[in-house]
């Protein structure tokens, strides 16, 4: 299924979803560089603060989120299944960053570790990446199986680093 890379995709509004510490705001950065369209991080749209510790109300987060999704073009990446499933209808590609838990926690902690992060806020998102395939509610595996295998239009699954940077180099213009 990942082998088909980015000519296959109609990439003009990009729905990422994965775990935390998937690589999807990375992926997200680069896609819409690539594309010159906006790009929206769902962490952004649902803490109120950088600390990830005061949650935006929802009805506030999901009015936000539907406005970037009513743009033309677009990459929105998240791991919030409640926001993204209120998005899929405009979307034209979903792309599922499914890489190992493991390797999502490893991501964090080298991404944390150049930060002067909180150490419990650190832990609790450990914690949170570490249970992904286990985790119930919208931003768990099972829900992130659900969204994409009901969608119908172009989507990828992305499995591991390796994958996630072919795809990215997919979409790179060619000199």
């Amino acid at each position: 299924m990942s082998n088909h890379y980015p000519a296959t995709l109609n990439l003009t509004r990009t729905l990422i979803i994965g775990n935390s510490g998937s690589g999807k705001s990375w992926l997200a950065k680069r896609l819409a560089e690539h594309l010159q369209v906006p790009c929206t991080d769902l962490d952004l749209i649902h803490w109120v603060s950088d600390e990830h510790s005061i949650a935006r109300p929802r009805n506030e987060a999901l009015g936000m989120a539907r406005v970037a999704a009513s743009e033309e073009r677009w990459v929105i990446e998240g791991v919030y299944g409640w926001m993204v499933s209120e998005l899929v209808e405009q979307a034209t590609a979903l792309i599922w960053l499914c890489l190992e838990d493991e390797d999502c926690v490893n991501n964090i902690r080298q991404r944390e570790a150049r930060r002067d992060e909180k150490e419990e806020l650190l832990i609790a998102l450990l914690d949170w990446a570490g249970s992904y395939r286990t985790r119930q509610g919208s931003s768990g595996f099972a829900a992130h199986q659900r969204l994409f295998d009901r969608f119908s239009g172009s989507k990828r699954q992305l499995m591991n680093q390796a994958e996630v940077s072919a795809f990215v180099s997919a979409v790179q213009p060619t000199d």
